[in-house]
């Protein structure tokens, strides 16, 4: 039976292929009753049902399996470890978490030691002290707490105020300024999208390069590099032969160098003027100064997209598949990158879960979307060319089962 399988799952010019649980569970019922004829009753109910239901199962499970193994080795369908692996072939690696850090104020009885101290703020996150803290003379000592919990661990002025580990001696903790929030892991999505514009670093495009260089600026989450080689203004409003770097994160300077570094001599570097417009002045190789302007916005995530998705459930639903589309289309939206259109049309392969348990269960039968809280329909969204589509899989995708 294990070689008739190869007519099911196989590997071809077009790439892996399997069926669907379903579908290999009525195989497997077929070639039974061919062998112990068709009256064989093989019911959910009895034993020899089961049995194959298990066997179909198994089956699927390994084909599962061999999906995501052959799926690994390309960037663009591997995930986490092996994305993580397979992206240093372009001499790139995940952006590990960090954690946020407050300075706070430590007040006690001159001469007191704190070891290994630790601060609690109103949400109950920890806040680890150095790792020895001495109150001066003067009874009090500013010093930096360091969340235990890695990511975007946020703390207003005066919320860290609790003693987690007293000491005699240590009377209060206050924190006169917020906290600066740490950086979470970066995303699969995230990653997958700095892996398509590294391969542009040593690139024979001025352009590609320059987008190259500044998506590897540490911190840089988004970049996108535009240009006018016409002799007049354009639709975007950059001037006639100039450039418009829009990034989102990242150190300025390190930014401006690399669009110095990389650039078309004699192009204007450009951006717009409003919230984020940057100018930094840095040395060319020559050792001159010159002013370099950039889009930097703290938030390009203003395009904020809601979907409407119909869906008509199978074999097999089960509720339990809704958070999963949900995040499926969530995370296919905010990779789409700077200035990037939306199809309403793209949503249905991320939306349908292929490679997991749950696809088959389901078909789609409307997909909807809209900026905002605009009328939703099946239509193509642009975003702003200094923007990005962004979307929350809990509040922005809704699903409903007809």
């Amino acid at each position: 039976m294990n070689n008739l399988l190869s007519s099911l799952i196989y590997i071809d010019a077009t790439g892996y292929h399997y069926p669907d649980y379903p579908t290999l569970l009525a195989f497997a019922q077929s070639q039974y009753t061919s062998i112990y004829g068709a009256d064989t009753y093989l019911g959910a109910d009895s034993m020899d049902g089961q049995w194959l239901a298990v066997q179909a199962q198994n089956w699927y499970d390994t084909a599962s399996l061999g999906a995501q193994t052959y799926n690994s080795f390309s960037p663009t369908t591997a995930m986490g470890v092996g994305l993580s692996q397979v992206v240093q072939i372009n001499g790139i690696q995940r952006e590990v978490p960090s954690n946020s850090s407050a300075v706070v104020t430590i007040i006690g009885q001159a001469g007191t030691v704190i070891t290994n101290g630790v601060v609690q703020d109103i949400n109950q996150n920890l806040w680890n002290l150095p790792s020895s803290v001495t109150i001066p003379t003067g009874g009090s000592i500013a010093v930096t707490a360091t969340a235990q919990e890695q990511g975007d661990i946020t703390a207003q002025p005066d919320t860290i105020t609790t003693i987690y580990t007293p000491t005699l001696g240590w009377q209060s903790v206050s924190n006169a300024a917020e906290a600066v929030p740490g950086s979470p892991v970066e995303t699969d999505a995230q990653l997958r999208a700095r892996q398509q514009v590294s391969t542009a670093n040593p690139s024979v495009t001025v352009l590609s390069g320059t987008q190259g260089a500044v998506s590897n600026v540490v911190g840089v989450s988004a970049c996108r590099v535009y240009e006018n080689y016409t002799n007049a203004t354009d639709g975007n409003g950059l001037p006639p032969h100039s450039i418009c770097v829009v990034c989102q994160g990242g150190d300025l300077t390190e930014i401006a160098t690399e669009i110095m570094l990389h650039k078309t001599p004699g192009t204007q570097p450009y951006a717009p003027s409003g919230a984020g417009y940057q100018t930094e002045t840095v040395l060319d190789p020559g050792g001159l100064p010159i002013t370099i302007a950039f889009y930097n916005p703290p938030d390009m995530s203003a395009s904020e997209v809601e979907v409407a998705i119909t869906i008509q459930p199978l074999a097999g639903w089960t509720t339990d598949s809704e958070p999963l589309i949900q995040a499926a289309v969530a995370a296919y939206i905010n990779g789409l990158g700077i200035g990037n259109a939306l199809y309403a049309g793209a949503l249905f392969a991320p939306a349908l879960l292929t490679g997991t348990s749950a696809f088959g269960t389901f078909q789609i039968t409307q997909m909807k979307i809209a900026f905002g809280s605009a009328t939703k329909s099946f239509q193509t969204l642009t975003p702003a060319f200094n923007a990005i589509c962004n979307c929350n899989a809990s509040t922005d995708v809704s699903i409903t089962v007809a």
